[in-house]
């Protein structure tokens, strides 16, 4: 069974806790601290790449499927692209990509970009995705991302990211920017798939480095 981890992104001592009673050493006492549980090491150190906003409603919890469960989501679509990012830090440097679902064929990618957060990449990498299949001529061909977040950004056609604007920064807002522009200003039917880690596995895009 895996073992509960704590992120603190605001505290006497910033990052991932595989003890509460340190986690709670580093938050007592410490004005406006900002932390939370997640359900394994994984999911946690994905957290503390984004921002205590981003995480505070999220669902943490998470429960083994059982072989009926993972049958109920069927099969992953493999005429599709997949796109995922990564961050090293919160921020840190950040990358995206897009591959092949069924091939896992690099497809494209870009950074990194300083100072970035990992709900930054993952809608920037969905915009550039559906960006690409305008351009392939692929305007019915589906889209996975594993990040709700990050879908919700995109169908609200608006970055809610709380990262602050700043010289470090400011080529990344730029081109959130120009995402948001773009979704405005073109119509796309590409669906916009969720990406079942729990069922499937990581999703082909993931850079392995967790």
């Amino acid at each position: 069974m895996a073992k509960k981890h704590y992120v603190v992104w605001e505290g006497k001592q910033r990052g991932v806790f595989s003890s509460w009673n340190i986690c709670k050493k580093n938050i007592d006492g410490y004005p406006g601290a900002k932390y939370k549980s997640f359900a394994d090491k994984d999911l946690a150190e994905k957290a503390f790449k984004g921002t205590y906003e981003e995480y505070k409603s999220v669902n943490t919890k998470k429960k083994e499927l059982s072989y009926k469960e993972k049958e109920a989501y069927g099969k992953p679509l493999l005429n599709t692209i997949a796109v995922d990012a990564a961050c090293s830090g919160n921020p840190g440097f950040m990358e995206y990509r897009g591959v092949a679902t069924s091939t896992s064929t690099q497809l494209f990618i870009q950074g990194p970009y300083k100072s970035g957060t990992n709900n930054i990449g993952e809608f920037l990498a969905l915009v550039h995705g559906l960006a690409w299949l305008q351009q392939k001529k692929q305007p019915t061909m589906p889209i996975y991302s594993d990040s709700r977040i990050a879908i919700s950004w995109v169908k609200q056609r608006k970055c809610k990211t709380k990262l602050p604007v700043n010289k470090d920064t400011e080529i990344l807002f730029d081109l959130i920017k120009r995402a948001e522009s773009w979704l405005k200003n073109n119509s796309f039917q590409n669906p916009i798939l969720k990406w079942e880690t729990k069922a499937w596995g990581e999703i082909p895009a993931d850079f392995g480095r967790k």
